[in-house]
């Protein structure tokens, strides 16, 4: 843990001796390196997951693309380098290498010097990015696109098939996972990305093991190529773990642009979600990615249009090659998804969507930066303000602007090691931030109060009551009405104020409607409730000159006990924290000073920056 970061009023103990003091880790589960191939063909030749490894525990590092000396702001706990599965180091082989046609026909050995050659030509003349597009694919719907990949394989004609490159990158990503793991002082978690996106509907996961490089080389990372459907993965992810002892864990991502599918009310085969297949997916994924590059996921002003918070880095656009309308479906974000899993939970037994939160960065550079002054983009290009306006050729209209420089994960582990981060990713003691290191403790319980506040170890007093962020909570029995909550935020220590707490609710009624609402519970400022209950906006510093603010207004640390005043005993709900900063320059801000533009392509100057916890669950004894 850095010891920047060791805030009094974040260093807990647990309540028994025999059990150690919990740390708050901050790390990225989402990175790319050159071995990924749309990192490679967008101007990734050189950061290799030994960069990754370097830039993330706080060494400077050569930038990829301009080459200049980079250096993250403040080290990460932990890493995972996550290349994706489906031809893993193999863009990045032929272009140095070539095509190894020794065991395959002359023909065949003809097509793959020419794929060979179209690729160098390309990457030298920056054009990379087409053969990553060409591959991409159409609109179409994306059950009937998963069947077809499924029966006849991910089509790729251009390219031959080098399953030994394969095969040797992931012993080279291993190795260097085991070579800079330091457990105690920074630990570097092995990882791949499952990239099914059929029809053009991401339901990309990162998987995460707690293995070492030698369990982690007895198996090869499943990809789109073996199959499209969560549910393969997840098979697979059950036999892998029987016979390696490996554990896993998988995060979905980027769900606000599955086109409704990555948290749908049936599956990908078009089945009804039953007890099943619910407890299949909350076996494997415990957690979900809220905030990264390509936006948020937390709600969509469509999906809540009575938060005036829910407008925050919406990212509308689409990945396949046609360009296609986007519009936000249910199944795209995480709050109507948490919703849609107690009406699920109501109808199959078991709720599918009980996940927690972190946030991660899917870089596609090895920098894992989300720093708003210190941000590379998500591609290589896109690391200088020249290339952010047409870095994408506006396909789809996304420029390096859209991008977000977003997020972190924070961990409450019991140390710093391979087997205490996944522990506390699968009880979901976690939650996600979009850039700043935003402290922050939550708590639910029976007869947790103000009294409960200036508790020595509030940890402990806390949990003796109740649970922490990622728990569940039954009826009392006690003859409580309802359960107390417990919110602690502290501002990143190099960072900005905090403008205020806000819990989120959601619930199902007895007639099978869910609903969700947005309550402020701290704030700073002490004239900014209204007569309407709302709060008054926080104010802003920022010097749209300069990129400078103060922390003239907000808050360093905000500390409430709330109850619901809406709770009813008989129906299951949810509660999760968000916490905003007040507002602070965007990077598209700090570019368009570089530039000497008035904006960088319309868009905002500032924002403001937030964290979001694991929710705590009420479940009724009887549902």
């Amino acid at each position: 843990m850095n010891a920047h970061y060791l805030v009094a009023t974040l260093a807990i103990t647990l309540a028994t001796p025999a059990l150690a003091q919990k740390q708050l880790l901050w790390g990225d589960t989402h990175l790319h390196t050159t071995y990924s191939s749309d990192a490679f063909a967008n101007n990734n030749l050189r950061a290799d997951p030994e960069s990754a490894f370097r830039y993330a525990s706080g060494l400077p590092t050569i930038h990829p693309y301009h080459q200049a000396r980079v250096q993250i702001e403040t080290p990460l706990d932990f890493l995972v380098v996550s290349d994706h599965a489906e031809f893993l180091g193999v863009i990045r082989n032929v272009y140095f290498e070539g095509v190894d046609t020794r065991d395959v026909g002359f023909i065949d050995g003809i097509k793959g010097d020419i794929a060979a050659w179209i690729l160098q030509r390309a990457v030298d003349k920056g054009e990379g990015r087409s053969l990553f597009v060409d591959v991409l694919p159409d609109a179409e719907d994306p059950q009937a696109a998963a069947q077809r990949i499924l029966d006849e394989g991910v089509p790729v004609g251009w390219l031959p098939p080098q399953p030994q490159v394969e095969i040797d990158t992931w012993n080279t990503i291993t190795g260097f996972a085991d070579k800079y793991n330091k457990p105690g002082e920074f630990t570097a978690l092995i990882g791949w990305e499952w990239s099914s996106i059929p029809g053009g509907a991401n339901l990309h996961r990162v998987v995460v093991t707690s293995a070492d490089a030698a369990t982690a080389q007895q198996f090869q990372p499943f990809g789109l190529d073996d199959s499209p459907f969560p549910e393969d993965l997840w098979a697979w992810l059950e036999t892998t773990s029987n016979e390696t002892g490996a554990d896993f864990i998988a995060i979905p991502h980027n769900s606000n642009i599955s086109k409704g599918y990555m948290f749908d009310d049936k599956t990908l085969r078009g089945e009804a979600i039953d007890a099943d297949y619910a407890a299949r997916r909350m076996k494997w994924e415990m957690i979900a990615e809220v905030t990264q590059i390509k936006g948020d996921s937390e709600t969509h002003p469509d999906l809540s249009p009575d938060d005036p918070f829910a407008e925050f880095e919406t990212y509308p656009f689409y990945i396949q090659r046609e360009t296609t309308p986007y519009k936000a479906e249910q199944g795209d974000y995480i709050r109507p998804a948490l919703r849609r899993g107690l009406a699920l939970e109501r109808s199959a037994g078991v709720n599918p969507y009980q996940f927690g939160l972190i946030g991660s960065t899917d870089a596609h550079t090895a920098m894992a930066s989300a720093e708003e002054d210190n941000f590379h983009g998500k591609l290589a290009s896109d690391s200088i303000p020249a290339n952010k306006s047409n870095q994408w050729g506006r396909n789809n209209g996304v420029t390096g602007w859209d991008m977000s420089a977003s997020g972190l994960a924070a961990v409450w582990a019991q140390d710093n090691t391979r087997e205490a981060i996944l522990a506390a990713m699968k009880r979901r003691e976690v939650y996600a931030t979009t850039g700043p290191r935003i402290g922050v403790q939550f708590y639910g319980g029976w007869g947790l109060g103000e009294a409960d506040l200036g508790a020595e170890n509030l940890y402990a007093q806390a949990t003796a009551a109740g649970v922490p962020m990622g728990g569940e909570l039954r009826p009392s029995g006690q003859g409580v009405t309802s359960p107390g909550f417990i919110v602690q935020a502290t501002r990143d220590p190099v960072g900005a104020n905090l403008d205020r707490i806000q819990i989120v609710k959601g619930w199902i009624d007895a007639g099978g409607e869910t609903h969700e609402k947005v309550f402020d519970v701290a704030w700073g400022g002490e004239d900014r409730l209204q007569p309407d209950g709302s709060l008054a906006p926080v104010g802003d510093t920022v010097d749209r000159a300069s990129a400078a603010y103060t922390n003239d207004i907000g808050e360093p640390l905000l500390i409430t006990a709330w109850s619901d005043p809406e709770f009813d005993a008989g129906q299951s709900a949810f509660y999760y924290a968000r916490v905003l900063q007040i507002p602070t320059p965007r990077h598209s801000l700090y570019d368009a000073i570089a530039l000497q533009r008035d904006s960088a392509d319309d868009q905002p100057d500032t924002i403001q920056e937030r964290a979001y916890t694991s929710p705590i669950w009420y479940h009724p004894l009887a549902q």
